[in-house]
């Protein structure tokens, strides 16, 4: 008796266990599945969203409190929560694409600075910069196939309303100082309406109205892990795609991603130009090649400065030597003409800009420093 009695226990718990691996085996199959119909967002879109599968044992539970700890560690204004949607991008942004993390980290030390200063003098928290990550890998050039430009990837009726100016020659949606700013008063607008910074990041990528939606629907409660079942797919993804791109930017080292060179001047300066003139013709005189003068400069769509006296342009230069700024002078004073220019401006100068990151509010580029 005493011995079927012990089969009967065993055979119970083989029954049991078994039951609970196949239930959990369903769940993780359930979510690939799902994630399979997903696409990734920013620069990791342009493939299926297939999270690695993850092995529910001691083992996977350890990592996970660890990570918890981590993002626990970095939360300053925005909840950074750890769960299985956000631990899905960590483990895919530590693995598969470990070589775009490091060049986005490379990025970052150009870009950074610039986000961090606008952030800063809006009021909005410092962490809402890793938001161009997502958006764009920190690229001023990317375009979505909406049309979509820029850092912040701003929509041009967006980018109108938030005072972005747009024409025949300047596209300020992808100058990393002015678009900071806009993006900057457009969460703070979000989050004067919600009153949450999660659901100012999601509003950011589908809108305030489908968040507001989302929330009635989800029986009005503001918070953004109630409201995402009602959210589209891409946003339910946005958030978690947040919170890991700020684990990974400071935990890079834990998972042995290196920072790539982005080749891109860190120390630079900033002229006031108030007349018509090439970035090509001001590379010359400064002996630089045409493209490091374009990386800082994007957002002049024909590689032309309009510049006028009533409405002076940035030209964004690197530090160079006081002969060569000489040569640079000059170029700013001689009168181009140019075939598809509407205006000429006939005593247009250069003047150099003398403001430091520390003493001015102003939208100036944060790497400029004065000319001695």
């Amino acid at each position: 008796a005493m011995i079927n009695k012990i089969m009967t226990i065993v055979l119970f718990v083989v029954f049991a266990s078994n039951h609970s691996i196949a239930r959990v085996q369903k769940l993780i199959s359930d979510s690939i599945k799902t994630s399979e119909k997903t696409h990734l967002p920013g620069y990791f879109r342009g493939g299926p969203l297939v999270f690695p599968q993850v092995n529910p044992g001691p083992l996977a539970f350890y990592q996970n409190k660890i990570y918890k700890r981590r993002l626990d560690s970095l939360q300053k204004t925005i909840p950074l929560a750890c769960n299985q949607y956000v631990q899905n991008y960590i483990d895919l942004y530590t693995s598969k694409h470990k070589d775009q993390v490091g060049k986005v980290l490379g990025l970052s030390k150009y870009y950074f600075p610039i986000l961090e200063k606008a952030l800063k003098d809006v009021g909005i928290p410092e962490e809402i910069k890793f938001i161009t990550i997502v958006e764009s890998a920190l690229n001023p050039n990317a375009v979505s196939h909406s049309g979509a430009k820029g850092l912040w990837q701003f929509m041009s009726a967006t980018a109108k309303g938030y005072g972005l100016q747009m024409d025949h020659y300047v596209d300020e949606r992808k100058d990393p100082v002015q678009a900071s700013y806009a993006a900057a008063t457009y969460f703070k607008d979000v989050y004067n309406q919600f009153g949450d910074w999660l659901l100012a990041i999601a509003a950011y990528n589908c809108g305030a109205s489908i968040v507001s939606k989302a929330i009635e629907k989800s029986g009005g409660i503001a918070d953004f892990w109630r409201i995402r079942p009602y959210l589209p797919k891409q946003t339910q993804n946005y958030v978690p795609a947040f919170i890991a791109t700020n684990y990974v930017m400071n935990y890079y080292k834990k998972h042995n991603i290196l920072p790539t060179s982005a080749g891109i001047n860190t120390a630079t300066d900033v002229i006031e130009v108030n007349k018509v003139v090439s970035l090509a013709s001001v590379a010359k005189a400064a002996k630089l090649d045409l493209s490091i003068l374009s990386a800082l400069n994007p957002a002049y769509k024909k590689q032309i400065i309009n510049g006028s006296q009533a409405r002076p342009k940035q030209l964004v230069m690197p530090l160079l030597s006081k002969q060569v700024y000489s040569s640079v002078y000059d170029a700013l004073n001689i009168q181009e003409v140019h075939k598809d220019i509407h205006h000429t401006e006939k005593n247009g100068v250069g003047t150099y800009t003398t403001k430091k990151h520390s003493k001015s509010k102003g939208k100036y580029h944060p790497h400029s420093s004065k000319k001695k």
